[in-house]
């Protein structure tokens, strides 16, 4: 869900500025997921632009407090949430704590890395929702170990039905500062595309399984 439309849109111009977002619709991106795209998003961009970094921490916080004003910890998803993630924290004066993928292979072996205490109500930051499964697969090991999920905030947003209805399954709130649909909008008002680039372009996100 995006809460506010001029940051979207200026989310999504900051992202092309630096190239933490490219599009290449005849030379399409093949994601871990084997899927064909003809966008790929690396958001960890955003750390090497300290006015950039410092716009979107303080959005996110923003989020946070206006939503979930009762958090008491956030939590980053590895590896792409952590930097961004431990930000918001200290913008909110807030432990942080960082959800592996899959626990360590090694030492104590964590999934979760930092001290929390459980029932602690907990915000999860993510740079980036595409089919949701890895950001749900957090959200969930979070509530597994206790502690009280109150949401997810997010940079970036694909927009896919699939995502959508995962989190709803679920049963998990989520607001995004910028998504596939605002960063269209911008690109088309900056005339990145024409038309048929646009149709070809919007075909991926209603099928991107099955599109390239």
């Amino acid at each position: 869900m995006i809460l506010d439309v001029d940051i979207a849109k200026k989310t999504s111009e900051l992202l092309l500025q630096i190239n933490a977002i490219k599009f290449n619709h005849k030379n399409p991106y093949t994601w871990a997921s084997g899927w064909k795209s003809p966008i790929y998003c690396d958001n960890r961009m955003i750390l090497s632009y300290p006015e950039i970094r410092k716009y979107i921490y303080e959005k996110l916080a923003e989020i946070i407090s206006n939503k979930y004003p009762q958090t008491e910890l956030i939590a980053g998803v590895a590896t792409g949430a952590i930097g961004i993630g431990m930000l918001v924290a200290h913008k909110l004066n807030k432990p942080f704590i960082y959800v592996r993928s899959n626990p360590k292979v090694h030492g104590r072996k964590n999934l979760i890395e930092g001290y929390f205490q459980k029932n602690s109500k907990v915000v999860v930051i993510e740079d980036l929702i595409s089919t949701g499964g890895s950001s749900l697969k957090a959200c969930n090991s979070l509530k597994n170990e206790g502690l009280n999920l109150q949401g997810m905030v997010s940079i970036f947003n694909y927009d896919f039905e699939l995502s959508k209805n995962n989190f709803l399954k679920n049963n998990i709130e989520y607001f995004s500062l910028s998504s596939f649909t605002h960063l269209l909008d911008y690109a088309n008002e900056q005339k990145f595309f024409n038309e048929e680039e646009i149709e070809h372009i919007l075909s991926w996100r209603d099928n991107p399984a099955n599109w390239g």
